[in-house]
């Protein structure tokens, strides 16, 4: 999406930070999404259609809008997938299709942990996006720089150009080995060239990438510590809802943007009459301006933020212009509107004898929809029990 982005910025005579939209998309999916962008008319937008078409891209329903879009600000998404070569896992006797569609209802019916993708972390082995994002929020400007440019294992132009880097610190003959459509290290790597690889030059090579992406790896940190809480508080306390969870009282509020006014902290009376259910418990994302729970969770959190160096932590990086209140997230959540449809695929295998036989292979054909930063990847591993 933000090579996307990148190009269009290029094509339109704008910078990236020109853009606003209201989430991020998968790279491995044929997305749609609105986006506004700024200094631009709609003439020119459409004097650039057949260029993007060569980018597998297009732009469609163009018109002038009042107000940029703010990241969060959408219901929802929306998905159709297709999962192929359907197979039961190892042991598991029962008929292939019963399995599937038993899966199905129990998600429909109980939901699933609401945890953050993978595809938040990025798929490095080396250096993940949490990783760069604490970083940031310790102000290590430079760290977060050299983590950002550590090369993986693969012997590839992209990553024979990152190792040049950390090698020699060579700004300048690295972008002549990044290719092209690495707009991000680009990008970065031309402000460490102008400014150089300083505290002072490090701060001005962050400010090459607008503030949605620079926010995405503070982000991408609280996003790894709310999956960890929420597997501690399931760990702990199960499916019960006790004294000191936090719930949420506001049945049809949208969960990135609870205010603390209608997050409520659970009584010994409340936990003793089960008055609320455990759809209802929600666990904060790490900010300035949320409240813990008051049992063995919040002291989790604490923990977590010594061992991280942040007990100290204001959630506010000025020199970056980063402020992150935080927010709640609910523990479980259900995906709406399931429909599914299962289709048999004819392969045909040729025998070593030379006969053809036809092998028909299970293919799903799964819609849904999810609340906002809700991952379709963590529901179908709910569905497969499977990992990605």
């Amino acid at each position: 999406m933000f090579e996307a982005v990148g190009f269009l910025a290029v094509k339109l005579g704008v910078i990236p930070s020109d853009f606003s939209y209201a989430g991020l998309k998968d790279k491995k999916a044929i997305t749609y999404q609105a986006m506004v962008v700024r200094k631009v008319t709609p003439e020119r937008l459409k004097n650039i259609e057949k260029e993007i078409e060569k980018k597998r891209m297009s732009v469609f329903n163009i018109r002038s809008v009042d107000d940029s879009l703010r990241l969060g600000q959408l219901k929802g998404n929306h998905f159709d997938i297709v999962i192929r070569n359907l197979k039961n896992q190892i042991n598991d006797s029962v008929n292939l299709r019963e399995r599937i569609l038993e899966a199905i209802e129990s998600v429909k019916n109980k939901g699933f942990v609401n945890y953050y993708g993978p595809q938040r972390f990025g798929m490095g082995k080396k250096v993940r996006t949490d990783q760069i994002g604490l970083a940031l929020l310790k102000n290590q400007v430079v760290k977060a720089v050299k983590l950002f440019l550590t090369p993986e294992d693969l012997d590839d132009p992209v990553n024979r150009a990152k190792k040049y880097f950390l090698q020699t610190e060579d700004a300048k003959g690295t972008l002549s080995l990044m290719p092209e459509f690495k707009v991000r290290e680009r990008a970065l790597l031309e402000s460490l060239h102008r400014f150089g690889m300083t505290e002072e030059g490090c701060i001005q090579a962050w400010f090459s990438f607008p503030h949605s992406m620079r926010i995405f790896y503070i982000h991408a940190y609280s996003s790894k510590v709310w999956n960890e809480a929420a597997s501690y508080r399931l760990a702990t306390y199960g499916s019960r809802v006790v004294e000191g969870d936090l719930v949420c009282l506001d049945e049809d509020g949208d969960d990135e943007h609870l205010s603390s006014s209608k997050v409520h902290l659970v009584t010994e009376e409340e936990e003793s009459s089960n008055t609320y259910a455990i759809r209802q418990v929600v666990l904060p994302v790490l900010g300035y301006n949320v409240q813990y729970p008051k049992n063995k969770v919040g002291l989790w959190y604490q923990e977590v933020l010594s061992r991280d160096g942040l007990q100290t932590c204001r959630f506010k990086v000025p020199t970056l212009k980063l402020n992150v209140p935080g927010c709640y997230r609910k523990i479980l959540k259900q995906p709406h509107n399931i429909s599914y449809q299962l289709r048999e695929e004819h392969d045909t295998d040729v025998k070593a004898e030379g006969s053809h036989i036809n092998e028909a292979t299970l293919s799903l054909l799964i819609s849904f929809d999810l609340d906002a930063s809700c991952y379709a990847t963590i529901c179908l591993r709910e569905i497969m029990k499977h990992d990605f």
